[in-house]
């Protein structure tokens, strides 16, 4: 028995093993394929069919004759097509009864009845199997004889949800594997199902196992087989499994034509529990219109009622997602504004620059003939020079930064929306860092140009105070903030509401610190501010 137990255990956990590392994506992509080539397996059903009703063209065919292609047109269409299935049993019916053939009868009335039940009809399908006399039936017609009971029962109770009919239909079931060969397929398969349940997962799961490599794609059984090794690995939680064993059953389910499916609809709410919405939205339409192709009653309620769940949640992430667009959408046409004003106010600016660059060397000419001026003029130049020349390497600097820093962020944006990573694109839109960051890196830009030009402003600034009331930046600082404000005055910015908006800083903010330390100044208080203009003036030599 122990020796039992470890053989499941590990039979279990390399199959496991093996779908889940090698089978996995390859099963999902073969899936896809499969999908987009189903016309040629539907074309392929049709062909069958529309050669075999050639057959029954030929009006010298013996009544025997056209009884057999009737039942393998029949064969053809009961996971195709159950209606045209009944039609062509129905036609069969007749002509047993025309024949007088009792055999013939039961076995139309037995193959009828499961029709019956697929479609809902169980008054009719029951009756049907009440008429026969089962002890009559050959050992073959038996075996379906109480297939149609377990499958009359099994669809009642999936229709009634009476746990009772659910008891009658496993009590055929095991009438069904008494009378089955115990070497055939069909009876490993409804004694795993059995085990399946009867809570002996474990058991029926290495059956399965065993099965599976005995079926291909080409047999419909791999469906049924691989369905219920997705069924328990559902139980167990084991999603990437139970998402790989339900497309290998749909695989098998598309490839042979089969319309009646669970499937399709069990991949669907796979995908729906995994937040695949779209996969989940695709493979129920799938489901449905199937059912309704092969009008399988219970199929299409159990699809309708999932597809109002799943479609709800698609739809509800459409609009999401065409909101985050819109957003996205705007951020871009606001970026892409900002950078063509960025790109016009630097071509003003290097325009501006020319001018004023011809304009002084027109104005060093006419100074060179200015002598009475010439001292003045030259320290004006000797500190316009000074500037210029740190400022616009500087500038350039900036603006090319800046540039490739927006650049950089639209790719980084353009990545998370194509990869639709749509919460952590709102996340970062919703932030503030990046903002924050920029603002650090312009004061951080701002005091060390100011200092390059103006060396010595803090010293000379805190000369114009108190000596109690020097103001000293703090390890790690270039300027605080009300040397800040004063550097701007420096350069010409004497505006509050200017100096407010570039720093960040509110008005009052502003004109607060302006107000403090004029009241620490040595002399005049009105006239330290123009004290502070003068701060690192050239002196004519």
């Amino acid at each position: 028995m122990k020796k039992h137990i470890l053989l499941i255990f590990f039979v279990t956990f390399c199959c496991n093993r093996f779908y889940a590392q090698q089978n996995k994506d390859s099963i999902v992509k073969y899936l896809s394929n499969i999908i987009e080539n189903s016309k040629i397996y539907t074309n392929k059903k049709e062909a069958k069919i529309n050669s075999l009703k050639e057959l029954l063209s030929d009006k010298r065919l013996p009544t025997s004759e056209v009884y057999h292609i009737n039942l393998k047109l029949y064969e053809e269409y009961q996971k195709y097509k159950v209606d045209s299935a009944v039609a062509y049993l129905l036609k069969n019916k007749k002509i047993a009864t025309t024949l007088s053939e009792p055999i013939l009868q039961n076995e139309v009335n037995i193959l009828l009845s499961r029709l019956f039940s697929i479609k809902g009809m169980y008054v009719e399908a029951l009756a049907l199997l009440k008429s026969i006399d089962k002890s009559v039936l050959s050992q073959k017609m038996l075996c379906e004889y109480y297939d149609s009971y377990y499958s009359f029962y099994s669809h009642y109770g999936q229709s009634t949800n009476n746990i009772s009919y659910f008891n009658q239909s496993n009590r055929y079931r095991d009438s069904l594997l008494l009378n089955l060969p115990p070497e055939s397929i069909e009876f490993e398969i409804e004694s795993a199902i059995k085990n399946f349940f009867s809570q002996k997962k474990e058991l029926s799961e290495v059956q399965f196992l065993n099965l599976l490599p005995k079926t291909t794609d080409k047999n419909p059984e791999r469906a049924l087989i691989a369905y219920f090794l997705g069924k328990i690995h559902q139980e167990k939680g084991n999603i990437d499994m139970q998402e790989a064993y339900f497309s290998m059953s749909a695989i098998t389910d598309i490839q042979n034509t089969i319309k009646n499916n669970a499937s399709l609809q069990s991949l669907a709410l796979t995908h729906y529990e995994k937040g695949n919405l779209d996969m989940a939205y695709l493979f129920i339409k799938m489901a449905i219109e199937d059912a309704i192709f092969c009008n399988v009653r219970h199929r299409a309620e159990e699809g309708t009622s999932f597809y109002t769940i799943i479609n709800t949640a698609y739809q509800q992430k459409e609009e999401k997602q065409k909101k985050t667009l819109q957003i996205y959408l705007a951020l871009i046409s606001i970026l892409s504004l900002a950078l063509v004003g960025a790109f016009v106010y630097v071509y003003k600016q290097v325009k501006k620059l020319v001018k004023i660059r011809k304009e002084l060397h027109y104005s060093n000419k006419q100074l060179a003939k200015l002598n009475a001026d010439l001292s003045e003029i030259n320290r004006n130049l000797q500190e316009v020079n000074h500037i210029k020349e740190h400022y616009i390497a500087h500038f350039f600097d900036l603006c090319s930064a800046y540039i490739d820093k927006i650049e950089n962020y639209r790719k980084f944006l353009y990545k998370k929306a194509s990869r639709k990573q749509f919460d952590e694109l709102l996340k970062l839109l919703k932030s503030n860092t990046v903002e924050e960051k920029e603002i650090q890196e312009l004061y951080k830009n701002l005091d060390t140009i100011f200092l390059n030009i103006y060396p010595t402003f803090v010293e000379e600034f805190n000369d114009l105070l108190l000596e109690e009331e020097k103001i000293i930046p703090k390890k790690g600082e270039l300027l605080n903030t009300e040397l800040r404000i004063f550097a701007l005055i420096r350069l010409g910015i004497t505006d509050s509401n200017k100096i407010a908006e570039f720093l960040r800083y509110s008005l009052r903010t502003v004109y607060n610190y302006r107000t403090k330390v004029r009241n620490k100044a040595k002399g005049e208080r009105d006239e330290f501010e123009e004290k502070v203009k003068t701060i690192g003036q050239w002196k004519a030599t």
